[in-house]
């Protein structure tokens, strides 16, 4: 049974997110608000369609900040209950400064599950139709390329047809097992062209062992073909990099469609480690908040508390997107490279919990 007094201390820290989450995306809606403008600014559009883009993009933008709104709120629920002498009321009913920690940082958890599992989804089909909206404003949405169970497809609109393209695998700057068909802009077929690798390197691709088919008594072969294309392999990798489209499953998904072509899964396996990883981060973001609300003096500014705050947010950004970096490029294996800086974090917390309850 959950005591009077927890359900007193759960109440207040909830209000305290819900009260600095409001501010953060009301932040997030302003500034971004500016950026949307600004990509409308030259097409002839309506107000409502940047505003209406601001709103689907701004859950995915919170959901990346929430570890800093749990470290701020933990700041200034305690730094509430300090100022109001409640805290030693609590430790007079039998919640000391651990139990206090333990109570904010099992919240938290629970919180960071709720999050991953319902928002997070939620974010990202949100953010799903965000980029499919805008990307119908986009100069280049004629292109298309997706990777599912049958390889790699390319939709690419050149010199006033269309080419549909197939690819078995990927392997470093190379396509194996390609078949390419040619469309004029009626969509009649002109030509299939078939080649067993492809180096896509740039935008002019060099098909070996290239089978070309005008028709069907047509057929001649060439051991080089170079074939134009809008696409390279720079290109391909950017267009599937939105990881924060994708709901759970569909990353999982992904990661599976992504092994069986060869592509490399590095970067969704790291954007999975940092879901799986989100509650831990939290709990760790609260427990760090209050030790460092505990351990230090109360007669200065809430200023002071703020921008302590930001500091330490922006400090543990860089870690972590340090060590993701490191990930991403294989200085590290993806899952050490995620969960390293919260062990990181946990242990220097530990240090500060030794004497909590002495505060």
């Amino acid at each position: 049974m959950i005591k009077v007094y927890q359900k007193y201390v759960l109440k207040s820290f909830l209000k305290s997110i819900l009260t600095i989450t409001a501010i953060f995306y009301s932040l997030v809606l302003i500034l971004n608000i500016f950026e949307e403008l600004n990509y409308f600014k030259n097409l002839d559009t309506s107000l409502f369609i940047p505003i209406w883009l601001n709103f689907l993009n701004a859950p995915s933008l919170l959901y990346n900040i929430f570890p800093f709104i749990f470290l701020i709120s933990t700041q200034f629920f305690l730094l509430n209950l300090i100022e109001k002498n409640e805290i030693l009321i609590l430790k007079n009913i039998g919640l000391d400064n651990y139990s206090l920690i333990k109570l904010l940082a099992l919240a938290s958890f629970v919180m960071g599950l709720l999050i991953i599992l319902i928002f997070y989804n939620l974010s990202a089909k949100f953010k799903f139709f965000y980029l499919d909206l805008k990307n119908d404003y986009a100069s280049d949405n004629k292109y298309l390329a997706v990777i599912n169970e049958n390889g790699l497809w390319i939709r690419d609109e050149m010199d006033g047809g269309t080419n549909i393209i197939n690819a078995d695998k990927i392997e470093k700057e190379n396509l194996k097992n390609i078949i390419i068909t040619q469309f004029d802009n009626k969509f009649n077929v002109i030509r299939y062209i078939s080649s067993e690798e492809g180096n896509i390197n740039n935008n002019i691709w060099v098909l070996k062992n290239a089978k070309i088919s005008v028709t069907k008594k047509q057929t001649y072969n060439e051991d080089i073909f170079l074939f134009k294309t809008n696409f390279n392999l720079e290109k391909i990798n950017n267009l599937f990099s939105s990881m924060e489209s994708l709901t759970i499953p569909g990353l999982l998904k992904q990661k599976k469609h992504y092994s069986e072509v060869g592509y490399s899964a590095n970067e969704t396996e790291l954007h999975l480690q940092k879901i799986y990883s989100f509650p831990l981060y939290l709990m760790v973001m609260t427990v760090l908040s209050s030790v460092l609300m505990l351990n230090v003096k109360h007669n200065k500014p809430k200023l002071f508390y703020l921008v302590l705050g930001i500091l330490l947010s922006v400090i543990i950004f860089y870690i972590n997107h340090l060590s993701n970096t490191l990930g991403e490029n294989n200085k590290l294996p993806i899952i050490l490279s995620v969960w390293l800086p919260h062990l990181i974090i946990s242990m220097l917390i530990g240090i500060g919990l030794v004497t909590i309850n002495e505060k």
